[in-house]
């Protein structure tokens, strides 16, 4: 594995060295996500950049994979079904789940739009997802929060919404998991990469020239300091303080009680007794049941 990173510092840099609140047993996923491993991973990732998303305020995007335009929901009984699935990133560039991914800049853009379609009644995120970056959650968890009283939202989670994708679920008015899904993961990590042992038993040594004593902390040619390891704990610290904190408001919960879940996860029934969803559901009944009482909301009686 440490060959391909050397080759793919692209896919490393997403990989290491950068806060993440994903959950641990599924970091493999960002190594397996497109055939060809770190290599595929690579090539989507760069041709992503080339492929920049319109903000929303534009109006309705176009989808890349379609071409044509494409609001980035499907809209069905007047609810927007919006898709989070497998690894998150910052920026993958394009409205819908691809690759194994799906991009908070996306998930922005389609909500967003939501937000303004009239044809729209209320919102859904379909959720299954072991989560993924830092950057971009928070602010993406601010708007969705932001939005409360709107139109309703709903997080009816597919199977699993852990970590960051936990986060973005907290933000709705309510929750739903299946019997055999799973919430949680409320925690940070870092995964510190170090190659030094391994350039050095294949005599390749490493000089670093730099200028501010911290500068080259992190760099996987070099030993971890004790220095560096601090100043980074006290990041991981500081992300994960602001993320018990969120969920502590979008859940009217305790931090202490967040806390207290040791970034466990709890599956169906153990989520809703520790108060991390609403429900115990089978996502095409949370949906039935949510189209329902939209119905009667615009008619006044329940239809058949």
């Amino acid at each position: 594995m440490s060959s391909s990173l050397l080759s793919f510092p692209f896919a490393r840099q997403n990989m290491f060295n950068t806060l993440l609140a994903l959950r641990a047993d599924r970091v493999d996923a960002l190594t397996s996500l497109l055939p060809g491993g770190l290599g595929g991973i690579e090539a989507h990732l760069m041709a992503a950049q080339l492929r920049p998303l319109r903000e929303a305020s534009t109006g309705p995007v176009r989808h890349w994979a379609a071409g044509g335009t494409d609001r980035g929901y499907d809209v069905i009984n007047g609810i927007a079904v919006i898709k989070i699935c497998g690894v998150l990133v910052h920026r993958l560039g394009v409205l819908r789940p691809a690759m194994g991914m799906t991009g908070y800049d996306g998930i922005r853009a389609a909500f967003t739009n939501a937000l303004r379609d009239r044809a729209v009644q209320a919102i859904v995120l379909d959720i299954d997802s072991p989560g993924g970056d830092v950057c971009g959650c928070f602010d993406l968890v601010d708007k969705i929060y932001q939005a409360r009283g709107t139109k309703p939202v709903r997080a009816i989670l597919g199977e699993n919404a852990f970590s960051a994708a936990y986060a973005i679920a907290s933000a709705t008015d309510w929750i739903t998991v299946p019997r055999t899904g799973g919430a949680g993961s409320i925690g940070v990590m870092m995964m510190v990469l170090d190659i030094s042992k391994a350039l050095a038993s294949e005599g390749v040594g490493v000089t670093v020239i730099q200028f501010g004593a911290r500068k080259a902390d992190g760099m996987p040619e070099l030993p971890l300091s004790k220095a560096a390891r601090k100043l980074m704990q006290a990041d991981v610290n500081t992300v994960g303080e602001l993320f018990v904190k969120t969920v502590a408001r979008n859940r009217k919960m305790k931090p202490a009680a967040i806390k207290a879940l040791e970034a466990r996860t709890f599956q169906g029934a153990a989520a809703l007794k520790v108060g991390l969803v609403d429900g115990v559901t089978a996502p095409e009944t949370a949906f039935g049941r949510l189209a329902k009482a939209l119905q009667v909301k615009r008619t006044g009686r329940l239809g058949r």
